[in-house]
C-alpha cells in the first residue's frame, strides 16, 4: 500500500533497490551508451523509431519498452527481435539469487528492468534505447545515465504519482536528464521551458527552434514529412505510421539520433528507417472488412490524437464504432475520455464497453453510462473478445472499429483477432 503526502500524491518507489541490484550485478546498465525516452504520450513509438534509425546505421540495438501488448518478451528486444522464453527464464533465474541479498524485495518492474540490462550486457549491444515506465526521476530505468534524453511531451496522466499539475509532471520527467545528457525536448509549452532548462545538461534541443517538422501531410498508407535538424534538412520522407502525432515523434527520434552521433544522419538511412518502422498497437490497422484499428490511447491527449487521426486518415464517410476499456486513475474520467474520442458527435455511432484485463479496470457499466449520457448508444460486454465480437457483428463495410482506451485492451484485442482470422 502506498502512503500519501501532504499534496495528495502517492509516494512512488525510490531507486535504492535497483541501484543496489545494479551494484551486485557489476553495473550492466553501464555496458553500452543509453538513449533514454520519456513523455506522457508517444514514448514507445519514439523509442522504436530511434531503434530503427540506429539499426539503419549498422548498430546492434537493445530496446526496452513498456508495457507489452501480448507477451512480456516484447519489452526486451535486440536487433528488433524479442528476448526468447529460454533467455528470459535464464536471466530471471540468475537475478533470483541476487535478490536475496537486497534489504527489501524488488518490485516487478525493477526486476524486468534489471533483466533487460543483464541481457543487453551479455549479448552485448552497441546502444540501449530505454523507455521510462512512469515519470522519470524515480523510475527504475533511471539508474542508467543517458547520453541523450528525450521528452516527447507533458500531459495529465498518472497524476496520483506525478501530478497534480503539468509543471509537477514536467519536473518528474526531466529527472532523466543528467549533466552529460543532451535533452531532446518535444514539449513546446513556453510555460514549462524553465523546468526543462533548470537541471545541468550538455544542451537542450527544442522542437521548433533546433529541430522540427515543416510539413506533415497525409500520404498513401502513412505520412509525408519535411524535417529539419541542426545538421540537415530532409524533404518528402515517407513514414509508415498513421497520425500526425507520429510525424512529431519521428522528428524527436531523428534529432535524438543526430545528437547521439554528433552528426547528421544520412538521408538514405532516414528514408529506410521511416519506411520500415512499426509501432504495434498505435494506430495499427489489423482488419480490413470492416476496418479495425488498434490504438492504445490511455489519456485525454492520446484520445484526442486518435480521434483526429481517424478523421483525417480514414475519412468522414465511415461511421466509428468504439471498443473501449479503461484503467482507473485520478485523471481517467470516462466522460472526458469518450468526449475526446468523439462520442457525442455524428462520427461515433456506437460504443462497446469492456473491462480492461487488469485489476485497475474501470467497470464497463460506468463507461457505457458515460456514453449514453453523451447521447450515444452503448453495449456492455464482459471481456475484450466479447466486445470485438459484438462490434464486428454490428458493423458493415462502411464502419471503422477503433479499439482503444488502454494498451491492455489493445493487446487482448490483438490476441482475440488473431484467433478469429
Amino acid at each position: 500500500m502506498v502512503a500519501s503526502v501532504a499534496e495528495g500524491r502517492a509516494v512512488p518507489p525510490d531507486l535504492s533497490n535497483v541501484q543496489a541490484l545494479m551494484e551486485l550485478l557489476d553495473h550492466p546498465e553501464r555496458s553500452a551508451p543509453v538513449i533514454h525516452v520519456t513523455g506522457t504520450n508517444g514514448k514507445t513509438s519514439t523509442a522504436r523509431v530511434i531503434g530503427s534509425l540506429l539499426a539503419a546505421k549498422g548498430l546492434r540495438v537493445g530496446t526496452f519498452t513498456s508495457p507489452h501488448l501480448e507477451l512480456i518478451n516484447e519489452r526486451i528486444s535486440a536487433d528488433g527481435r524479442p528476448i526468447s522464453d529460454a533467455d528470459l527464464l535464464e536471466v530471471l533465474s540468475s537475478l533470483a539469487s541476487y535478490c536475496t541479498m537486497l534489504d527489501s524485495r524488488p518490485r516487478w518492474f525493477e526486476l524486468i528492468t534489471a533483466a533487460a540490462f543483464m541481457w543487453f550486457a551479455d549479448r552485448p549491444v552497441d546502444v540501449v534505447v530505454l523507455e521510462v515506465g512512469m515519470g522519470g526521476r524515480w523510475d527504475a530505468t533511471n539508474v542508467a545515465d543517458a547520453s541523450v534524453a528525450v521528452i516527447t511531451n507533458v500531459g495529465l496522466d498518472h497524476i496520483e504519482f506525478l501530478g497534480p499539475t503539468r509543471e509537477d509532471i514536467a519536473r518528474e520527467k526531466v529527472g532523466i536528464v543528467k549533466p552529460e545528457s543532451i535533452l531532446i525536448l518535444g514539449e513546446s509549452d513556453p510555460e514549462l521551458r524553465a523546468v526543462f532548462e533548470e537541471p545541468p545538461s550538455a544542451g537542450v534541443w527544442l522542437d521548433g527552434r533546433d529541430f522540427g517538422i515543416s510539413r506533415n501531410e497525409l500520404a498513401v498508407g502513412g505520412r509525408s514529412l519535411d524535417l529539419r535538424t541542426p545538421g540537415a534538412d530532409y524533404e518528402g520522407v515517407w513514414l509508415d505510421l498513421h497520425g500526425s502525432h507520429q510525424g512529431r515523434n519521428f522528428a524527436c527520434a531523428l534529432a535524438a539520433v543526430e545528437a547521439f552521433f554528433g552528426a547528421a544522419v544520412d538521408d538514405k538511412l532516414v528514408r529506410e528507417a521511416a519506411a520500415t518502422v512499426s509501432s504495434p498497437g498505435r494506430m495499427e490497422i489489423v482488419w480490413k472488412e470492416p476496418l479495425v484499428v488498434l490504438d492504445g490511447a490511455k489519456n485525454l491527449e492520446g484520445a484526442e490524437a486518435a480521434s483526429q487521426a481517424v478523421a483525417e486518415e480514414f475519412g468522414s464517410t465511415r461511421s466509428v464504432v468504439l471498443v473501449v476499456g479503461m484503467l482507473g486513475g485520478a485523471a481517467k474520467d470516462p466522460t472526458a475520455m469518450l468526449s475526446a474520442l468523439g462520442v457525442g458527435t455524428p462520427a461515433v455511432r456506437l460504443v462497446v464497453t469492456c473491462p480492461a484485463p487488469s485489476p485497475r479496470s474501470v467497470p464497463e457499466a460506468l463507461i457505457a453510462d458515460a456514453a449514453r449520457r453523451l447521447g450515444c448508444g452503448a453495449i456492455e460486454t464482459p471481456g475484450v473478445a466479447e466486445a470485438l465480437e459484438a462490434a464486428l457483428a454490428d458493423s458493415g463495410e462502411n464502419d471503422l472499429i477503433l479499439v482503444t482506451g488502454s494498451l491492455y485492451v489493445v493487446g487482448a484485442a490483438r490476441s482475440a483477432l488473431a484467433a478469429l482470422s
